[in-house]
């Protein structure tokens, strides 16, 4: 009788365990997959999931544009298929990621960004959504070196199968300033 309940309680914690990572990489899915009880909004970033090579250029101080240098981009499904995660690989030595939680109490994404060339204590948080106009929006307050109150716009937009843009922006708190300072293009190598 030891044998059995032994086997039953080792097959179960098995089977609970395998559960806790069914959503996980794996071969069949290397960057995971969204978790089935997770709000649907996970799959906002869906198209984005996989190896994009990229194409990045931000602003230099003088409002000029640095030379664009090439970048991987990886989106992956973590916390078993709960979340999202990316990290860039960037040409120029400069690496970064966020971990992206929809938090469905307040129907918001929230994006927390590190960086390789800024470390710090605590992580930047952007907050936003999907817009009817499929693109991906997130916001963070940023005061302008003029004082003006804004934010720093992300957006993901011209969202493809096999592409996508992002732009990083600020603007005032009306959104009628807006002055670019970030630029990607992305086009997918992996799904």
């Amino acid at each position: 009788m030891k044998k059995i309940i032994l086997l039953f309680a080792l097959i179960t914690s098995t089977s609970f365990v395998f559960a806790q990572y069914e959503n996980e990489a794996s071969q069949e899915f290397p960057y995971g997959k969204p978790h089935p009880d997770s709000p649907e909004q996970i799959k906002d970033f869906q198209p984005l999931i996989g190896k994009s090579k990229c194409k990045s250029t931000s602003r230099k101080q003088d409002g000029s544009w640095n030379e664009t240098i090439d970048m991987n981009w990886v989106f992956k499904y973590i916390m078993n298929g709960k979340a999202v995660q990316d990290e860039t690989l960037k040409s120029d030595g400069g690496h970064s990621g966020s971990i992206r939680q929809f938090i469905a109490d307040s129907s918001k994404w929230y994006v927390h960004y590190y960086s390789s060339k800024g470390p710090t204590t605590t992580l930047s948080t952007w907050v936003g959504n999907k817009t009817k106009a499929d693109k991906i929006v997130l916001y963070r307050d940023q005061v302008a070196p003029n004082g003006m109150e804004g934010f720093y716009r992300l957006t993901f937009y011209d969202i493809k199968n096999d592409s996508y843009k992002w732009i990083g922006e600020w603007v005032d708190k009306t959104e009628k300033i807006i002055y670019p300072t970030w630029k990607i293009e992305c086009r997918k190598e992996e799904e």
